[in-house]
């Protein structure tokens, strides 16, 4: 068996897919920082955590999660969306409302994620789009691959989310940004995801060789130090991460549970959100 890829700050969003007899063919969006967690929880009940709509009706399988979110607001807007295609005005100019005949849900469901990929704010995030079930594995048809900077990829996962906290009576070092050469603190630098490289440089000077003219977020660029292709998003993360993370006060670093619960923000089964208009139109921090 294929050894679970593990990915750190994992905010994903996944699709269910029924296989009871019964109820085979519906499906379920949800949003999970462990998705191993989350699918036992759904195939046990509401008891254990699960969701109201998938209760008592499975088992079900997650076939498909997207992941690469910088943070949760960003993952559960894409949730949103995609359990609600006629609601969101990201695709307004699709006529999503008529499925044809021979469509199934299930397909449905991977259309919609087709456009919404092709679509800002997301179509600049760097998100990769797994398949944990082979068997149920389609291909996007050729007028709506996804960007070429999202990654399409199979296999299990498991995500390791750990505590961030700044540590005691620690002070933090100030060094030299290679690009312009003025001081900058360890905690704002932006580095290579290269090992090899030596890059030091603050985002803003990063970014000013990165963008491109009339954007506002760079996507992707090449190293001025080692020319190796870079995708901002990793680059965020791996400062965010680098800069954040931290060990207790035994020198231990620890994985921690979710900052919160899928069942608290569940916009689909507990109406958290009763005008969801700022949930997806505030992109400006995406």
């Amino acid at each position: 068996m294929t050894e679970p890829e593990t990915v750190d700050d994992f905010y994903g969003v996944y699709l269910l897919y029924n296989i009871n007899p019964k109820f085979k063919g519906r499906t379920y969006i949800g949003y999970t920082r462990d998705p191993n967690r989350r699918i036992m929880q759904h195939n046990r009940g509401t008891w254990a955590g699960g969701a109201h709509r998938t209760n008592n009706r499975g088992p079900w399988k997650m076939v498909l999660i997207i992941h690469g979110f910088p943070n949760n607001i960003s993952a559960l807007r894409f949730e949103w969306a995609w359990q609600n295609p006629n609601k969101t005005t990201r695709l307004q100019h699709l006529d999503l409302k008529k499925i044809p005949r021979k469509e199934t849900e299930f397909q449905f469901k991977l259309r919609v994620l087709s456009e919404m990929l092709r679509v800002g704010p997301w179509y600049r995030l760097p998100l990769v789009i797994r398949w944990l079930e082979n068997d149920y594995f389609e291909e996007f048809p050729p007028e709506r691959i996804p960007p070429d900077h999202m990654i399409i990829c199979h296999g299990p996962i498991k995500s390791r989310n750990l505590k961030r906290s700044k540590p005691k009576n620690t002070i933090v070092p100030t060094i030299e940004c290679l690009m312009c050469s003025e001081s900058l603190k360890c905690t704002e630098k932006l580095t290579c995801t290269n090992p090899n490289c030596k890059l030091v440089a603050h985002i803003c000077c990063l970014a000013e060789i990165f963008i491109s003219s009339g954007e506002y977020i760079p996507i992707a660029g090449r190293c001025p130090f080692c020319n190796v292709k870079l995708k901002w998003g990793d680059l965020i993360r791996t400062m965010r991460g680098c800069n954040q993370l931290t060990t207790n006060d035994d020198g231990v670093e620890r994985e921690v549970d979710d900052e919160l619960d899928e069942d608290v923000i569940c916009t689909q089964d507990k109406g958290f959100v009763d005008n969801p208009s700022w949930f997806l139109d505030c992109n400006e921090d995406l």
